[in-house]
């Protein structure tokens, strides 16, 4: 993965060898002094610069540095969500550069938003062409003169590298990323820390019983996996559960996607890529909280072999389903995911999926969609707010759980020919397979479901620190709730 290295300095900008300098400011009119910056304000007044977000101008200030500065606007009164974009857009354009200072003169209590911004604007994923993407920067040092401690920084690298690790897991084709190949790179990611790992292979998954899993799986040459990740500090009072969609490749299988559909389904892992990068960079802060992530990994292809429309699938905990739509296969590998997750009986069980395409319709392509339990769904709200990451609740309305119903099986997974409420059909047949938190009583584990198919993928332009591509959606806020979970 490629992101900026970050160091923290606190000394004057003329000791610090840098090869382009970044200031974040407010309007310059109602700002303080600008007296350790000369001639910035001249610059800025002289060509209009308004401040205002998103705006961005290069500026000529051989007082401050003989090499190339650039501000960018954070608006009146900014904000850490603020500085975190003015700098993660600053750091995304400002391409051919290998040291960038970053400067914050007004927002010091923002130091570690502007350093996550601008280490995330800087992200690249090195791909395959043959002269290389445009080079970002490959070390930013944030200037300022607060007391910034080692491990501050080493909490926004931990935050940062994975969001990075999710980018580049989705940036890698199919053909290099199956189910097995995707097994083998969790092991390798927490190689080094305190995190166990256990693989399901198709013989033990059939062992298993893990039907959903299977019967998505059994269409393509690459068979499938579920992995489990646990950390388990010592003296954690929590145990938060994670499972993540993990469809390398998603055809639709024998419920065929159109050709423009299918392209980018190499995506449809990211709930997994989020899942694995959260438990990696929990063990690597040490967070007191026990984090069990589980990968729900398949191919989803059509062959002599795939699972077809009216077919019948068990789940793991004895469920039958009943297969109208091949390619509403998320939801059965979550399904047995879910189940393997309830048996450990955590506090909180979260899954994260790009699950409907519908959830873009009803939300756009910002917004994450979000379900479960009231109080559990308010928890993770909060925490994507501190981190200013937009989601929205949906409801799971109890008029439409007779629409699960099949003539044949326990459920059916899908509603053919009636799209409405698309998501919130999945989310609650998703709901069935959440255990309870007693052998003998009807309570459900608290339950959160992330439905990311909006926005997993950026299909549009870039903005603040997100690239066209894959954005690391939730991992930021996931983060943040198990620092809320720790303690609880």
């Amino acid at each position: 993965m490629s992101f900026p290295d970050l160091e923290y300095r606190s000394a004057p900008l003329a000791e610090i060898d840098a090869d382009a300098v970044v200031l974040a400011l407010p309007p310059v009119d109602g700002a303080p002094s600008l007296d350790d910056w000369p001639g910035v304000k001249d610059a800025l007044v002289a060509t209009g610069f308004s401040g205002s977000p998103g705006s961005f101008q290069r500026v000529y200030a051989p007082e401050v540095t003989t090499g190339p500065l650039a501000v960018v606007g954070t608006g009146a009164e900014p904000d850490a969500a603020a500085i975190r974009d003015a700098l993660g857009a600053a750091l995304r354009t400002m391409t051919g550069f290998d040291t960038v200072v970053v400067a914050v003169p007004f927002a010091s209590e923002h130091l570690l938003a502007a350093a996550e911004g601008a280490a995330l604007g800087g992200y690249r994923f090195d791909g395959y062409k043959a002269e290389g993407p445009k080079r970002r920067a490959s070390r930013v040092v944030l200037q300022g003169r607060a007391d910034l401690d080692e491990a501050s920084l080493d909490a926004v690298r931990a935050t940062v590298s994975a969001v990075a690790l999710v980018k580049d897991l989705v940036s890698i084709p199919a053909e290099w990323l199956g189910p097995a190949d995707l097994a083998d790179r969790a092991q390798k990611e927490v190689e080094g820390l305190p995190v166990e790992v256990t693989v399901w292979d198709e013989q033990a998954l059939r062992d298993g019983g893990f039907g959903g899993i299977i019967g998505v799986g059994q269409g393509s040459e690459r068979p499938p996996r579920l992995v489990r990740l646990d950390y388990a500090p010592a003296g954690a009072t929590r145990h938060v559960a994670l499972v993540g969609k993990g469809i390398t490749f998603d055809t639709g299988g024998l419920s065929l996607k159109p050709a423009a559909s299918m392209v980018g389904m190499k995506y449809d892992m990211c709930g997994a890529a989020t899942v694995l990068a959260v438990v990696r960079a929990a063990a690597a802060q040490q967070l007191a909280v026990r984090v069990t992530g589980w990968l729900a990994v398949a191919d989803n292809m059509p062959s002599g072999r795939a699972t077809r429309p009216g077919d019948v699938v068990r789940i793991a905990d004895g469920t039958t389903v009943e297969v109208l739509n091949t390619d509403a296969e998320g939801r059965l590998v979550l399904a047995d995911g879910l189940v393997a997750a309830s048996r450990e009986n955590p506090d909180l069980l979260i899954d994260v999926a790009t699950l409907t395409g519908a959830i873009t319709i009803a939300l756009g392509t910002r917004h994450t969609g979000v379900m479960g339990d009231d109080d559990a769904v308010a928890r993770y709200l909060a925490a994507a707010g501190d981190v200013a990451e937009l989601a929205w609740q949906l409801p799971l309305p109890a008029h439409m759980v007779d629409e699960l119903d099949s003539p044949i099986a326990d459920l059916q997974n899908a509603k053919i020919g009636d799209p409405a409420g698309g998501s919130l059909f999945a989310g609650l047949f998703l709901r069935h397979f959440v255990g309870r938190t007693a052998t003998d009583g009807d309570e459900r584990i608290p339950w959160i479901h992330l439905d990311i198919a909006g926005v997993g993928m950026n299909k549009g332009g870039g903005f603040g620190f997100t690239d066209k591509g894959p954005t690391g959606a939730t991992v930021r806020s996931l983060l943040r709730l198990l620092q809320t979970e720790a303690a609880r």
